[in-house]
């Protein structure tokens, strides 16, 4: 590393080591090509600095002897540096220690502007350590006349205010008897400075020397009067008011403590919040416990000083963290939330009441107060805001906590986790994502993440909710572990993340001691209730609270009371935006939750038993007709069932064998197929006594999922294995044993009919329609007539037979059932229509098409809405809308294999004749870009009936 000294009398190093460079005239040389930075010096101006205006006969040749001196002392390596440029010679410096002083002063300052008095006093005392003389003192002539003077008089300056700010740095840090020793020198050494006054006499008054800081102020201005005739500047006449009114704004420091690391993903939070407190007086921010609350308000408050917009006192900071609120009676904790606001303000010899002693010092100027952790104070904290809001009209309140503080004219934001999730192109990662890779870069400045890293860091912001305190917490785990490793352990996360670094806003010393924070101030019943909330995976309803309430049943305004007390506390989360409410537990609250339930078992057992319910008032629901509302609500529950059955599958395998079953058009509709599959199976496995109605019912769902997977052989020998055991199912015991029954036998009959037996189908359907009659399962008489009406139509199409095709599709558009069975069946007529254009022309088969697509779209049910496009793609082209039909058909295959459905579960043809001569006639590049266009196309356009 080649390094140049020139603060101080001149030296060069290369990688450490001095270079010897000669006498004063080449030492004076290269001061001078140092001083230009890089740019080439002419070599009269060259010869004219090294002599001083009196060069030598032979100057040209003197330099040019200097200058190959200066190259052989530089090294081989170095030797570079110094080479001839323009008429003159050119050095490229390295490091130069004028432009680290510049560079650390420059640091430091912004440091100070930006709250960071730590780092600022760091930066400053850098600076002034590289001083080790004059400036450019070998330019300097023996007369002492410098060859640099602008030059020096700047960086002279430079220093002062570095010196000066140091000092600040210093006060700010809260350091004022060291500040007030070196600020004492500095006031000898340059006593016309006035800022050292200003910072001398502030130092005095916060060390509790009131009468120093006179003197000083008083000194200062006799100074100036005698050296210049003029009478102290505004800031010293402020700093001398200050003191003798005692002013609390003298006692505390101008800076708002930040941290030191970066501020990441709130800048709409900071943009909403500065909106808020220009239109009200108080603002409180809620969430819950290391979602950071705390470092939002104290960012916003530092903003204000950053940018210089202030147009009130303070920022003053008020930590109600530390205040105990079982300290004593209620009067006796509002004194001493009292007194904390009152020593914000540097009110620190306070005698009479704490609060009237904050409104003497607010009175009506404009102020903002910042009441940080309100939470376990709230009575005394919103007694104190009224009476504050009250006495001081210009005053502006903002205030953190887990629940509002009630006060009337309150505005409540709250603060959530960040996301984690990336954008859907990828392009934009979620910032608790970012904020992990920031912090894991501080504890590892060479770490650059791999895809592979990146994928583990979202892993861990979701696990960790997008909670910024448990994802700080974490990243500093990097130290010593990689994301995979931490990710891997976060099932114990309580034990893998650290305690909370100094130097944190945080007031808790861990994750954990965070959310006991917010427990604790629970009252026993919610305590009790939300221990019961831990095992729901994904959220949860009204209705499921109320399954789980613990002890006897609750009336349900109690709990929806309850449930609003842990939302309003931050506890628990409450999306509004979907229909019926959803509520969830961070997954580090259900952590802690599931630590201290002292019966985690029975937690459990609540959660299953409420599983099992949902799934047979779903089945029940289904049946009358309301699939899709009920199917949009499983989905949401899709985790909970999961955790359930689960359970079940350990503790009581034939009940669990009976919710699958209840559950089966849901699996079949919404989980991913090789899940549902080996879910399936394994209950099977597991509950071979379970009831035969049971078994298959679920072997009737486990039929579906193999169909449309696409193992034709498979299907066919689960329906005929189901068909051959119904002989040996008892009688139906009741209406509910007698529904189980007719459900099986239509979904049999559905699947023999949809694969192709047609015998069969016939003879199953018989079978049901007589079980349905017998039994009054009148709902099921009409979908039952329906499977054996598409089998007949089925089986006319196989035989060629016209007329029995024209009779069954007449009998199934005329049927009047609006349900999914009557959509099923127009869509086996819009295919006869298709495959046998003599019947009907193509738009009536459109109609029907976009009919049953409607049906099938509002009930989502994903696989029939492709097969109902598929149809739709073969009808356009039968109408001449061949790019269309190209680009349809297109985004149904796209679709299809992202959704994981294979081409035989988009047919009941048995043969891919959509497929067969579809467009034939299309020019190839225009084919090319109409399949470009689908397979680009969103499932809401491709499924937009006006499109079609």
């Amino acid at each position: 590393m080649f390094v140049c000294r020139v603060l101080g009398p001149l030296e060069v190093t290369v990688d450490g080591v001095a270079v010897d460079l000669g006498g004063a005239l080449p030492r004076r040389l290269l001061a001078a090509l140092i001083l230009a930075e890089g740019q080439a010096v002419p070599d009269d101006r060259l010869i004219d600095t090294i002599w001083s205006g009196r060069p030598p006969a032979k100057a040209e040749a003197a330099l040019q002897a200097y200058v190959s001196r200066l190259r052989d002392a530089l090294g081989p390596a170095e030797r570079h540096r110094l080479a001839r440029a323009g008429g003159g010679y050119q050095l490229q410096p390295g490091e130069v220690d004028a432009r680290q002083f510049e560079a650390l002063v420059s640091s430091g300052r912004a440091a100070y502007d930006e709250g960071h008095p730590d780092q600022a006093l760091t930066d400053l005392a850098r600076a002034i350590d590289l001083w080790h003389g004059e400036p450019f003192v070998d330019l300097t002539d023996s007369d002492g006349t410098t060859l640099v003077e602008a030059e020096v008089i700047r960086l002279d300056e430079l220093r002062e205010v570095a010196l000066e700010e140091l000092a600040a740095a210093r006060l700010a840090q809260g350091d004022a008897a060291g500040a007030a020793a070196e600020l004492a020198q500095l006031v000898k050494a340059a006593p016309l400075r006035e800022r050292r006054w200003e910072l001398l006499a502030t130092a005095y008054y916060r060390e509790g020397r009131q009468g120093d800081a006179l003197g000083a102020i008083r000194h200062a201005r006799a100074v100036l009067a005698e050296e210049l005739g003029v009478d102290p500047g505004p800031g010293l006449i402020a700093v001398e008011r200050q003191v003798l009114a005692q002013d609390p704004r003298l006692t505390c420091s101008a800076f708002v403590r930040r941290p030191l690391n970066s501020f990441l993903g709130r800048e709409h939070e900071v943009g909403v919040l500065t909106e808020q407190l220009a239109m009200h007086r108080l603002v409180t921010l809620v969430g819950p416990g290391g979602v950071g609350k705390t470092r939002l308000a104290v960012e916003y408050a530092a903003g204000l000083i950053i940018e210089g917009s202030r147009s009130e006192d303070g920022p003053w900071i008020a930590r109600l963290a530390d205040v105990r609120a079982d300290a004593g009676t209620g009067a006796e904790v509002a004194i001493e939330v009292a007194g904390v606001v009152a020593r914000a303000l540097g009110l620190v010899a306070v005698q009479d009441d704490p609060t009237l002693a904050v409104i003497r010092a607010i009175g009506d100027q404009p102020a903002l107060v910042v009441l940080d952790n309100c939470e376990h104070v709230v009575a005394a904290a919103g007694d104190l805001v009224s009476a504050l809001t009250a006495a001081c009209p210009r005053l502006r309140i903002l205030a953190t906590s887990r629940e509002p503080l009630d006060v009337d004219g309150e505005i409540t934001l709250d603060v959530m986790p960040l996301p984690w999730a990336t954008d859907a192109d990828g392009n934009h990662i979620g910032a608790a994502v970012e904020l992990l890779v920031d912090r894991v870069r501080a504890v590892r400045p060479d770490w650059s993440p791999t895809n592979a890293d990146m994928a583990q860091a979202q892993r861990i912001a979701a696990e960790l909710d997008g909670l910024p305190l448990a994802i700080e917490l974490a990243a500093a785990r990097a130290r010593v572990r990689g994301l995979a490793e931490i990710a891997d352990r976060l099932a114990d996360r309580f034990a893998v993340l650290p305690p909370v670094p100094r130097g944190s806003l945080a007031p808790q010393e861990t994750l954990r001691t965070a959310i006991g924070w917010s427990f604790d101030l629970l009252s026993p019943r919610d305590q009790a209730f939300v221990v019961r909330l831990w095992p729901f995976e994904g959220g949860f309803d009204l209705d499921a609270a109320e399954a789980v309430w613990p002890g006897t049943d609750a009336a349900p305004a109690e709990v929806l009371d309850s449930l609003s007390s842990l939302v309003t506390r931050s506890v628990v989360v409450a999306d509004t935006t979907v229909e019926p409410t959803r509520y969830l537990l961070l997954e580090s609250v259900r952590a802690y939750c599931r630590e201290v339930d002292p019966d985690p078992a029975g937690t459990l057992a609540a959660h299953a038993r409420w599983v099992r319910d949902r799934a047979a008032r779903s089945a029940v629901a289904i049946r009358d007709r309301q699939a899709g509302e009920y199917l949009r609500l499983l989905s949401r529950d899709l985790p909970n069932l999961r955790a359930g059955v689960a359970h079940d599958l350990v503790h009581a395998p034939e009940t669990a064998l009976r919710t699958l079953a209840d559950l089966g058009v849901f699996i079949y509709r919404e989980m991913h197929h090789p899940e549902a599959i080996r879910l399936l199976e394994g209950a099977l496995d597991k509950a071979p006594n379970a009831p035969l109605v049971d078994r298959l019912r679920l072997l009737n769902t486990l039929t579906a999922m193999w169909y449309f997977a696409g193992d034709g052989d498979r299907t066919r020998r689960l329906v005929h294995e189901v068909w051959d055991q119904v002989g040996r199912l008892d009688d139906p015991a009741g209406v509910e044993a007698a529904a189980d029954y007719g459900e099986l036998f239509f979904f049999l009959a559905f699947g023999t009919a949809v694969i192709g037996e047609l015998e069969l189908a016939l003879e199953v359907t018989d079978y049901g329609l007589d079980f349905c009659r017998t039994h009054e399962l009148t709902p099921l008489v009409v979908p039952m007539g329906t499977v054996r009406d598409v089998a007949l139509l089925k089986d006319a199409h196989r035989r060629s037979d016209l007329p029995g095709l024209a009779e069954v599709t007449e009998r199934i558009l005329a049927n009047g059932s609006g349900g999914w069975t009557r959509a099923w069946g127009q869509l086996a007529v819009a295919e006869a229509y298709l495959l046998h254009p003599e019947l009907a022309e193509p738009g009536v088969a459109l109609g029907i098409l976009r009919e049953t697509l409607a049906k099938f779209v509002s009930q989502e049910d994903q696989p029939y809405v492709l097969n109902v496009l598929r149809l739709l793609a073969c009808t356009l082209d039968r109408l001449g809308r061949e790019e269309e039909a190209v680009r349809l058909l297109a985004a149904v295959h796209h679709h299809a294999s992202r959704l994981g459905f294979s081409a035989p579960g988009l047919r009941e043809s048995g043969r891919p004749w959509v497929e067969d001569g579809l467009a034939e006639d299309l020019d190839p590049v225009r084919r090319a870009e109409a399949e470009a266009a689908g397979r680009a196309l969103p499932w809401p356009a491709m499924t937009a009936l006006p499109t079609w």
